[in-house]
């Protein structure tokens, strides 16, 4: 017999020496591990006992967070829009030879530019500073339900005085700045927009519920003031300027598109003035909310109950593991 007819026998040979253990252990037994688990349970009962009571300690000294909201739709305001869109079609050629520019017709959707105002830093500074509210967004700690007042948190805050005594380090200062402000404000507030109904819910979480009512009126009434001031400061600044312009061009049609520019200008001036809802219209306005929104108390302790459990269990586990 040849030594090529030998090899497959002596590798098959060779095969039936390897120990069946060494392909068996490499296997993870499931009734082990069940076992192992058993074995420790004692162990795993008390990580969990112990998740458990840190849990319900946890969400027990959460204070509650009530959350109050508006539904608001959009004004249907064009506010001189399709005037110029009607000017544009028109004049638009004579217009333009004259070094005057419509546009096209199509303004800035004033709802989204009042959500993005409303979310900007400058808007949130001016909110903060003109209603007072800096002590009662970064240094509450707790609301009185008997008297409807706020505890404020000691180390941070003394009320009496009205001094801040944080201990911060540079640059920042014992008096929160407007950027630290406007960090914790963002948090609080929410704007929501749906697309379909184009319907703006705003909300505020707060630990008291009438400061959270107030603070959602105040933002409506706020947001609604400064878009209308801003477009009145435009529209007078425009009719200013076309004013000029008619002093400086004697061609009949010219004046004549500028005459109905100042028109359509004064149409917005007279539409902010006549109506305080500019923008947005209140549907649902805010309530003082009886039920809070927040802690999910139970949910707290049941996710710090499984956490327990699973962590005993894992290190159960690992234990083995290493001894084995």
């Amino acid at each position: 017999m040849t030594k090529q007819n030998q090899q497959p026998t002596n590798d098959a040979n060779f095969a039936s020496l390897q120990p069946m253990g060494s392909i068996e252990n490499d296997e993870i037994d499931l009734r082990e591990l069940f076992a192992v688990i058993w074995q420790g349970k004692w162990f795993i009962i008390a990580i969990t006992a112990v998740f458990a009571v840190g849990a319900v300690m946890f969400a027990i000294n959460q204070p509650n967070i009530y959350k109050s909201e508006a539904l608001l739709a959009p004004a249907d305001s064009e506010q001189g829009g399709g005037g110029l869109a009607a000017l544009a079609g028109q004049f638009g050629g004579l217009a333009s030879m004259a070094g005057i520019n419509l546009g096209g017709g199509r303004g800035v959707d004033k709802t989204k530019m009042a959500i993005e105002v409303m979310k900007s830093r400058q808007f949130t500074s001016d909110f903060i500073q003109q209603h007072n509210i800096l002590p009662d967004l970064m240094a509450a700690k707790k609301w009185n339900m008997a008297d409807n007042t706020i505890s404020y948190n000691d180390e941070l805050y003394n009320q009496a005085d009205n001094q801040w005594l944080r201990e911060v380090n540079a640059p920042f200062k014992p008096e929160p700045s407007m950027q630290e402000a406007f960090k914790k404000f963002s948090k609080v507030i929410a704007v929501n927009t749906d697309k379909e109904t184009r319907m703006v819910t705003i909300s505020v979480e707060h630990l008291s519920p009438s400061i959270a009512q107030q603070w959602v009126n105040w933002l409506v009434q706020d947001i609604n003031k400064v878009m209308k001031d801003r477009d009145v400061t435009e529209a007078k600044r425009s009719i200013a300027f076309l004013e000029s312009q008619i002093d400086q061009t004697n061609v009949a049609d010219i004046r004549s598109i500028l005459y109905k520019l100042i028109e359509e200008q004064a149409k917005t001036i007279m539409f902010a003035e006549v109506r305080d809802e500019y923008v947005f219209k209140t549907i649902d306005p805010a309530l003082t909310p009886e039920e809070k929104s927040k802690p999910k108390r139970a949910l707290i302790c049941v996710l710090g109950t499984m956490l327990g459990s699973i962590l005993g269990s894992l290190l159960v586990l690992i234990r083995f593991f290493i001894k084995k």
